[in-house]
């Protein structure tokens, strides 16, 4: 059946043509994203810092265990936003164990000039390089420098940590792969942000320990402080680099957007193939009547689809690797992910995404075909010549219940905070609605047919009489062209506008809640106590420290990091307005915490409550919910005193200033921040204007994403409504030959169109509508969610522009041919 189906496949060019182009661009996006997510999966990172030693004891990921329903255990585990310490108490007391021959604990210093980060000596002396030129730190104003920061033994270089500068003396320079910066321990310790504590712990095991005995004897001493110990191939997990952190991105957006981009091709290529099938029907039959076995029938199917899905395989993987490499250019180019990141060829990837191709091909032609293939022969001919009145109950029974489980699905499903949760809340959402719409399809045809009977021949006389019949007459028929376009219309009107939606409140809540005239800002961070010194200058009526982090809380399925800020609280009611809606922030302190709504919603916590969770380093703590507010979008979904963070983040500066002052203010701000090089004062509009810039370059991906979900679903709407239209030759044939002039059935099929897409539009836009307005309600508590001035009109206009398209031309060239040579075909 294989030959005989590549002989069919050769004429029937226009059907097979549209099924190529929709498993092409399914093969090539699922490589192109199968690729970035392998990349992150397959991922190993080695260690660079800790290379000689044999173990790392460090505290990279918290976890937490819930129990289910039917009484099994779940766990899940995030990794710590802030990268997690060790009691550096631990160091002495594995130093003393028998068989360790070496130990350091490495005290990590963040450097805001120029961007680097330091060390003590004593890691480097595990890193298993030595140095290129000069020697060893000796005194604390001494440092090593990598050689990417330009300098010699000898030169002098100024850097900046916790926002003040300090001037070193260059002993030394090294090769370390990173831009890193030794300092002697002692010097190091005291630069720390978490002082008694470490960032990690390397082990050397004496030679001819034993080495299992020492890993046992390590691995309890790192069990009892609650951390964990990484040895072999797993030290470089223990090491925080921006490697590891673009391997949890890409990861997290696959995990994301993965399963609903496959299922999107799923409605893509099976309905193609489905509808191909469906206007193939007569020639199927006719091969029942003359002895063809439902078997042959069903291999026949099947060798179609298999064929087309190699060719779209041969095509679509070179192609997708193509796009792969593009996105990784991007990535790299937008600072989500390192130069250095090692990209995998698809090894995995182009065998899955082909995998799935066919698989999904040949079970949508096996579907298509089961019913021309499972009935008699002599019945096939009778039986394939009218369309079915209705379709079964089975199928309208899953409609509804698919329908209930989409009007109910807002709240319970979109319960995460962020723009990637909310958006994959949001296409999960939309995509029950669009299977609702999908099972349902028949009967709201029908229905809508019954209704438009009244109107259309009223309006476009014989024109929309004949509309009308067609479109009661092909109600079936004509579900996966509604589907195809509900779909196009729902994401566009959706998903595409949800990140305009994000970024709109979140600049919006921002520039509405700073009360403050000015922002004082640095590169590297601000001193802890630089608001302090701001309250005292001449003018300034309030200042407010500002340093963003991130908390580990619970959700409804486990875990999950949010951001936070760490606020100094004096004058905080005069420097930022959260919108609070319960509570009092001006009772925010040690122990306690205020927030947004949405988080005190998903968590669960009201006021008065003991909010449990981890900061940013991993360390739990139980905290009183003094306030929640409502802008969580603008400032963070968790505020929370900055003793309460103090050594608990990576750094120990603030992000900004913000600063309650009239113009008399302007002149001592000034002398402050020449005082302190790189620090600037700006007005709360610049600061607002950059706020979104940043937030436009981390929407990126998301809006990637998003544009590829609203193309395949366009490009879906379009095969679907060419398919339909090249299928009515014989139909347009017989019109014409009992005297039909060209003129009247372009009329027809532009009122059908109107009719059809009339359906389409208003049943995909209330579907866009209730998925927007729930997602952003979610995020926000605001039901009316924002769509930019053109955005309905591009939207709407693009699915008329690509109906009419898709519709009229076709029928155009149909109808240039003479009726005669196409009267005696089906399609």
């Amino acid at each position: 059946m294989t030959g005989l189906a590549a002989r069919l496949l050769r004429h029937r060019t226009g059907p097979a043509a549209a099924t190529l182009l929709a498993l092409i661009a399914g093969v090539l996006i699922l490589v192109a994203m199968g690729t970035l997510v392998e990349s992150g999966l397959r991922f190993r990172p080695e260690p660079r810092l800790w290379v000689t030693a044999d173990l790392v004891v460090a505290h990279r990921t918290v976890s937490h265990t819930i129990k289910e329903f039917d009484g099994g255990t779940t766990t899940s585990a995030v990794a710590l936003p802030e990268g997690g310490t060790v009691d550096a108490a631990v160091v002495e007391e594995i130093r003393r164990l028998p068989g360790v021959a070496a130990v350091s604990g490495d005290d990590r210093v963040l450097i805001g000039s120029p961007a680097a980060v330091g060390h003590g000596w004593g890691t480097y002396t595990f890193a298993g390089r030595p140095i290129t030129a000069g020697v060893p730190p000796r005194a604390d104003d001494e440092v090593v420098v990598d050689v990417r920061l330009g300098t010699a033994p000898g030169d002098s270089i100024d850097l900046v940590v916790g926002g003040t500068s300090r001037s070193y003396r260059v002993s030394g320079t090294a090769a370390t792969g990173t831009a890193a910066v030794f300092f002697t321990d002692a010097q190091a310790a005291r630069l720390s942000a978490h002082p008694g504590r470490v960032d990690a712990i390397g082990v050397r095991v004496a030679p001819g320990a034993d080495r299992g005995a020492v890993r046992d004897a390590v691995g309890r001493l790192a069990s009892a402080a609650d951390v964990t110990t990484y040895a072999g191939a797993d030290r470089g997990e223990a090491e925080q680099s921006a490697n590891l952190a673009a391997r949890s991105l890409l990861i997290e957006v696959g995990s994301a957007f993965g399963g609903y981009v496959i299922l999107l091709i799923v409605f893509v290529v099976a309905g193609t193939i489905g509808l191909s099938v469906r206007h193939r029907r007569r020639d199927l039959a006719l091969l029942r009547a003359i002895a063809a076995t439902p078997g042959q029938i069903r291999r026949l199917l099947v060798g179609e689809a298999a064929l087309l899905g190699l060719v779209a395989a041969v095509v679509g993987a070179p192609a997708g690797l193509l796009a792969a490499r593009w996105v990784h250019g991007e990535l790299v180019g937008r600072g989500f992910v390192p130069a250095d990141f090692p990209m995998t060829g698809g090894l995995f990837a182009v065998p899955a995404a082909v995998g799935t191709a066919l698989l999904v091909a040949v079970l949508a032609a096996l579907l298509a075909g089961r019913r021309v293939a499972g009935i008699k022969p002599v019945e096939a001919l009778g039986e394939i010549a009218v369309e079915p009145r209705r379709s079964g109950r089975v199928r309208l029974v899953a409609g509804v219940l698919t329908l209930v489980a989409a009007g109910t699905s807002g709240v319970f499903t979109l319960g995460g905070t962020g723009s990637t949760a909310a958006l994959a809340g949001a296409v999960g959402m939309l995509y029950l609605f669009v299977i609702a719409v999908a099972l349902l399809a028949p009967r709201i045809n029908a229905q809508a047919a019954r209704l438009l009977t009244r109107v259309l021949p009223r309006i476009w006389g014989v024109s929309g009489y004949l509309a009308a019949a067609n479109l009661r007459a092909n109600a079936q028929g004509m579900a996966t062209v509604l589907t195809a376009l509900v779909l196009s219309v729902g994401f566009g009107g959706s998903v595409w506008f949800l990140q305009n939606n994000l970024e709109r409140q979140t600049i919006g809540q921002s520039s509405t809640g700073t009360l403050a005239e000015r922002v004082l800002t640095a590169p590297g961070g601000l001193p802890a106590n630089a608001a302090g010194e701001v309250r005292e200058l001449a003018g300034v009526r309030a200042a407010t420290g500002v340093r963003r982090t991130q908390v580990v809380v619970r959700s409804f399925d486990g875990i999950e990091p949010v951001a936070a800020q760490a606020v100094d609280p004096l004058g905080i009611t005069a420097t930022m307005d959260l919108d609070v809606r319960e509570g009092n922030l001006a009772d925010l302190g040690a122990g306690t915490v205020a927030l947004s709504a949405t988080q005190a919603s998903a968590s669960g916590w009201h006021v008065g409550d003991q909010a449990e969770l981890w900061l940013g380093d991993g360390t739990p703590s139980t905290l009183r919910v003094i306030a929640v507010y409502g802008r969580g979008l603008g400032f963070a979904d968790v505020t929370l005193a900055a003793e309460t963070v103090a050594g608990h983040t990576a750094g120990a500066t603030d992000d900004e200033i913000l600063v309650r002052a009239g113009p008399d203010a302007d002149a001592a701000l000034a002398a402050w921040s020449a005082a302190h090089p790189g620090s600037a004062v700006l007005d709360a509009a610049t600061r607002t204007r950059l706020i979104g810039i940043d937030l436009a370059i981390g929407a990126w991906l998301n809006r990637l994403l998003i544009g590829v979900l609203v193309g395949y679903a366009a490009l879906a709407a379009a095969t679907t409504m060419v398919l339909a239209a090249l299928a009515r030759r014989r139909e347009l044939a017989l019109l014409r030959l009992v005297g039909l002039t060209r003129r009247q059935i372009r009329r027809m099929v532009h009122v059908e169109q109107a009719g059809l897409l009339g359906t389409s539009v208003l049943i995909g836009a209330t579907i866009a509508a209730l998925t927007l307005g729930a997602v952003v309600n979610a995020l926000t508590g605001s039901p009316i969610p924002y769509v930019p001035p053109l955005g309905w009109v591009v939207v709407l206009g693009g699915a008329t522009l690509l109906a009419l398209a898709t519709t009229v031309w076709p029928v155009r060239r149909l109808l240039r041919i003479p009726p005669i040579d196409n009267i005696g075909i089906k399609e």
